[in-house]
């Protein structure tokens, strides 16, 4: 790691809450002139996973952030193109490897050509590739049109997750390459096409070098984040730590000092120029919500611990299998496990931070609630006993 120049401003721990809170669209009055893409354009990368309780994750971020968008109307700001007779088309997003599986804004395409050319460079893959196979998906696909890998031949051989069909091995490589790209999800499956075909032909190419994709999404994640360590910096695109000391300097992010923080930071000069005001958001979040995506960062700017468990067995799990953290204030306040039967929500386990939460965990469950299309809210079990009958009562007032 690189020494970090002489810090310009102090922040208290405070500060640092309120700006990464309005960065990441949680504070103030939210732009929903620009809806979802604003969202999408804002945070500049949406992950995508194949977990769905309420909704998908997808579907839940500008959710938390604009209220009760209609879900629809949410798929299809992410993978319509522009409005019928303009030319070209041009679609608004694209799907890519970022801090993982993410939808990313089609205009940062060209900055993902360090990450396309690395994978280009790999000497290995985890999967076999028959002979041909990856010429024949392109030659198909520049034939037929966008296609699913079940429209190429079949996404699996057999029922395992893993045991992915040479066609489907041969158009992630590809995805992977650049010279595939998904421009849109079809009933949850990819859609690949010819990047050649997708992208816009002001954007189709690889002419920036390293430094200079490096540099962008340095600063990108800087904006997005608001302020942050370089770890947490690294971690927003998935940046090797190395790969953040080579540009930051150059970045335009400033170096800062925030109370409490042990490692240096790095805010985004514009989110200093003005003090976080406004409205604070009460809501759900998703567990793979970039507010919360790095475990450390939510510890270090939240005093709250943060983990999936979908993944961990079932008899080790503390607070459920995809238990979302409910916002208020600024703060994380509790914890909801959801489920849904019928027209009711179920809060299957909730945790809350002392009766004082109980309003807020109460509001941000009749809205998700109203949102999915539930009328009513069922809760199982409440971490602290004594708080499971003013939770009751609480949400019998706001259904009422």
């Amino acid at each position: 790691m690189t020494s970090a120049p002489r810090p310009t401003t102090d922040l208290s721990a405070a500060d640092a809450r309120r700006i990464a809170l309005r960065a990441q669209g949680f504070l103030g009055a939210p732009d929903r002139r620009g809806g979802v893409r604003g969202v999408l354009r804002h945070l500049g990368a949406v992950q995508l996973d194949t977990i769905s309780v309420l909704a998908r994750s997808h579907e839940l971020i500008p959710y938390a952030r604009l209220g009760a968008v209609p879900r629809k109307t949410v798929e299809d700001a992410y993978w319509t193109t522009t409005p019928a007779g303009t030319s070209p088309a041009r679609p608004h997003a694209f799907e890519y490897w970022s801090h993982a599986a993410c939808i990313l804004p089609v205009e940062e395409w060209p900055h993902f050509a360090f990450r396309r050319r690395a994978y280009r460079a790999r000497p290995h893959w985890n999967h076999d590739l028959p002979d041909g196979t990856y010429d024949q998906v392109i030659k198909q696909l520049h034939t037929e049109g966008p296609l699913t890998s079940t429209e190429l031949g079949g996404a699996k051989r057999t029922s395992e997750w893993w045991d992915w069909s040479g066609a489907k091995v041969a158009v992630e490589r590809a995805l992977m390459y650049g010279e595939v790209v998904c421009v849109e999800r079809r009933s949850w499956k990819r859609v690949y096409d010819l990047a050649e075909r997708a992208i816009p032909q002001d954007l189709l190419h690889d002419e920036l070098d390293d430094t200079e994709c490096l540099r962008r999404l340095v600063a990108l994640a800087g904006q997005s984040l608001g302020v942050g360590t370089r770890a947490d910096i690294a971690d927003y695109h998935r940046l090797k730590g190395e790969q953040v000391d080579a540009v930051i300097a150059d970045s335009g992010l400033v170096p800062v000092t925030v109370e409490g923080w042990s490692k240096p930071a790095w805010a985004d000069p514009a989110a200093l120029a003005t003090p976080p005001r406004g409205r604070h958001r009460t809501t759900l979040l998703s567990p793979f919500d970039s507010l919360v995506w790095e475990r450390a960062r939510t510890e270090r700017i939240f005093g709250f611990t943060h983990r999936l468990e979908a993944y961990v067995p079932k008899p080790k799990r503390i607070h459920g299998y995809f238990a979302m953290p409910v916002l208020a204030g600024g703060r994380l306040v509790g914890r909801v496990d959801p489920a849904r039967e019928g027209h009711t929500l179920v809060a299957k386990q909730v945790t809350l931070d002392g009766a004082k939460a109980v309003p807020s965990v109460a509001q941000a469950l009749v809205e998700t609630a109203s949102w999915v299309d539930c009328t009513d809210v069922r809760v199982e079990r409440v971490d602290a006993p004594e708080l499971r009958a003013p939770l009751a009562r609480e949400l019998v007032r706001l259904l009422a």
